[in-house]
């Protein structure tokens, strides 16, 4: 059972959020065994922010470096609600969508923004110290948002740990256990949900009264750790960007699920809605309101 502390913080008095603490000193042996191993959250309070990226890097370096490289813009969470994020909406060369987001709110996003693939030299400003076993040094991702723009909460289905540090903007992040799943209203075959967490309907899904969860506001210079499986939800208060390092879960069921959600789920859900469209959908929805019923 995932228990909530009596300090807890409550979010228009139904859904339960206790906000994440900070780690100044990060210790390998402490941080797995306090964090890693108990799937709690925390903010890294000093993992990037002495690196060269975070010191060196800001809109006016990128257009220097990649300013002419062609990206995908993402649009509204609420555009395709049966993908956890909408397909790309158009082109446009990275240096015009950085003179977009500063010129006011968007909800327009990149996202898995694969930067230092196509500027490696990048990634020697980004070195930063391993702080558990499996973390990925080479595979860091860019996210860049407007002010407003939001990602539709889900959760990784690789079941890998996230490390998401906050180079510019601030971020509302909302996390919560994989055990909160039902509350959530998961659609089957999926790994996200629908509701609209920033306006959250607690008539429609009433079942949001029993989530319990955390919350944190993610500010330049900090890391926050998110545990494999657990759902997060994140909203730009500003413009901004951070850099993603996932690590490999040590866990054998974390690794089976997985592999079972990327190359088994995934690929019958691509099938049914191919051969299905809406109908397939429509039957998640129900699917999804049922399954939650049985826990109200």
């Amino acid at each position: 059972m995932y228990l909530i502390n009596a300090d807890t913080a409550v979010m228009d008095l139904k859904m339960t959020l206790e906000t994440i603490t900070y780690l100044q000193d990060l210790n390998m042996v402490d941080f797995d065994k306090n964090y890693v191993k108990a799937k709690k959250p925390v903010i890294l309070s000093n993992f990037i922010s002495n690196s060269d990226a975070f010191k060196n890097w800001n809109y006016d370096y990128f257009r220097k470096e990649a300013g002419n490289k062609l990206v995908a813009v993402h649009g509204s969470e609420h555009a395709h609600p049966d993908y956890v994020t909408s397909p790309a909406e158009s082109e446009m060369t990275f240096s015009n969508y950085l003179d977009l987001i500063e010129e006011g709110p968007s909800e327009l996003r990149l996202f898995l923004f694969n930067l230092l693939v196509y500027k490696p030299k990048l990634r020697k400003a980004l070195q930063v110290t391993p702080p558990m076993k499996g973390f990925l040094t080479n595979f860091p991702l860019l996210f860049f948002g407007g002010e407003g723009a939001s990602v539709r909460y889900h959760y990784d289905i690789d079941m890998s740990h996230v490390f998401l540090s906050q180079f510019e903007g601030e971020k509302k992040i909302y996390l919560f256990p994989n055990n909160q799943s039902v509350f959530l209203y998961k659609l089957p075959f999926n790994f996200h949900g629908l509701v609209d967490l920033r306006n959250p309907d607690y008539e429609k899904y009433p079942a949001l009264k029993l989530l319990k969860g955390w919350e944190c506001t993610l500010k330049p210079g900090e890391t926050l750790y998110i545990p494999s499986g657990y759902w997060h939800y994140i909203q730009y208060l500003s413009q901004g960007y951070s850099v993603s390092h996932r690590a490999l879960s040590a866990s054998f069921a974390d690794k089976l699920t997985g592999f079972k959600n990327i190359f088994i789920i995934r690929r019958i859900d691509n099938i049914l809605r191919r051969l299905f469209g809406q109908k397939w959908f429509d039957y998640k929805l129900k699917k999804a309101n049922r399954n939650t019923k049985k826990y109200l």
